[in-house]
């Protein structure tokens, strides 16, 4: 955290047959029953991709290599529960081992843009999913 803002990391997972992962937040945490691109809180020491590396290993048990992930856009303004702004940089990833599982609680599902369109998101993960799938 920075202290005038909180960066945060998402990681867009596509898979083969062209769906993509979403995330369900736990219903207990904040956002908690909406669905999201899976990531976490950039830690003071790390770079963002090493930051989504980290997030995405902890909550989903899965390896990526950096060079795996593509940039594919940001979101910001909303107000974490600390009150303090959020931005979020969002990484398309379309290469890693393993296999995806809800390790931290919620739950994901593999879903295609039109579906994502349809799921209740926290405001940020509308705008990052209008960008991802080019909505205006």
């Amino acid at each position: 955290m920075t202290g005038t803002w909180l960066p945060v990391v998402a990681g867009a997972l596509k898979g083969r047959d062209g769906t993509w992962l979403m995330h369900k937040r736990p219903a207990e945490k904040h956002h908690g029953g909406l669905w999201e691109f899976p990531g976490g809180k950039v830690e003071h020491h790390e770079k963002p991709t090493e930051s989504l590396i980290r997030e995405l290993h902890e909550e989903l048990g899965i390896s990526v290599n950096a060079i795996d992930c593509e940039p594919a856009g940001f979101a910001e303004g909303a107000v974490s529960e600390d009150g303090i702004p959020i931005v979020i940089l969002l990484y398309r990833i379309a290469r890693w081992d393993g296999i995806p599982a809800a390790l931290e609680g919620g739950e994901i599902a593999w879903h295609t843009p039109e579906s994502i369109r349809q799921l209740k998101k926290p405001p940020l993960d509308c705008a990052l999913a209008a960008g991802l799938f080019g909505e205006s």
